[in-house]
């Protein structure tokens, strides 16, 4: 029991949520929403593995949902196996929606290339290869199409961030999702495309503030104040931007 100065909380263990670093006691029936089960379980089929993502696939189809009502494509940079693209689809009902969907990814773990400096002091080179040898990191494209096949309007592009930025359409973009698990190319990924972002396009950033990924934070703080703009640090481990209306492509 917590103690407050205007309410007494208590709560039940069985209601505590508990899992990819968020303990909270706070509502969650939106895992027993049969729309969110439907869509979370697309995610896991296109994993093969329930990651216990569920709150961090809550905030992505938010977004999502709130993305798909303004003008503009999505994009995501950082597939890997298309755990939350999967689950966006399949909520959105995608072939319905007359957008695009670019997915770009190199598919096969970290390009060394575009490691910075601080991130190889802290060993993310090494959970490269501990995620590639566990299988966590896919290995080719291939069973990523298979995956995507279900639907029409998804453009898969292969290879490094930011070589491949310029493949992904002129926009205007609606949605971006960052998840690209190393600093530099989530920067050169924001700074290529918020030009192209719609009034109120939604920039989710999956290690924004989770556990391992400092550099990231650091780096996407820099990359926003730049662009005159702050990060929502989620409690999810996520960030949020939303495009501003005076920043808004023409």
């Amino acid at each position: 029991m917590v103690r407050g100065s205007a309410y007494t909380v208590t709560t039940v263990a069985h209601d505590i949520y508990d899992q990819d670093g968020l303990t909270t006691g706070h509502n969650h029936e939106f895992m027993r929403d049969r729309r969110f089960v439907a869509a979370y379980q697309r995610g896991v089929a296109a994993a093969g593995c329930d990651y216990g993502w569920h709150w961090r696939v809550h905030i992505g189809l938010w977004a999502a949902r709130t993305a798909v009502r303004l003008p503009g494509d999505f994009v995501e940079c950082g597939v890997n196996r298309g755990f939350m693209s999967s689950a966006i689809m399949e909520d959105l009902s995608w072939d319905r929606t007359g957008k695009r969907f670019y997915l770009l990814d190199t598919f096969q773990g970290l390009d060394e290339r575009y490691v910075s400096d601080d991130e190889r002091a802290e060993g993310i080179l090494e959970k490269n290869s501990t995620l590639m040898a566990s299988g966590f990191y896919v290995q080719g494209a291939e069973s990523v199409r298979r995956n995507f096949a279900q639907w029409r309007d998804v453009t898969i592009i292969e290879g490094a961030i930011p070589d491949t930025l310029s493949q992904a359409g002129t926009g205007p973009f609606a949605f971006l999702h960052l998840d690209l698990n190393c600093a530099p190319p989530e920067v050169a990924a924001l700074h290529y495309f918020w030009p192209k972002l719609v009034t109120g396009a939604v920039v989710l950033l999956d290690d924004y503030g989770y556990a391992g990924y400092r550099q990231q934070r650091l780096a996407m703080d820099a990359a926003a104040e730049r662009l005159g703009v702050t990060v929502a640090s989620l409690p999810t481990g996520q960030g949020l931007l939303i495009k501003p209306e005076s920043d808004a492509c023409a």
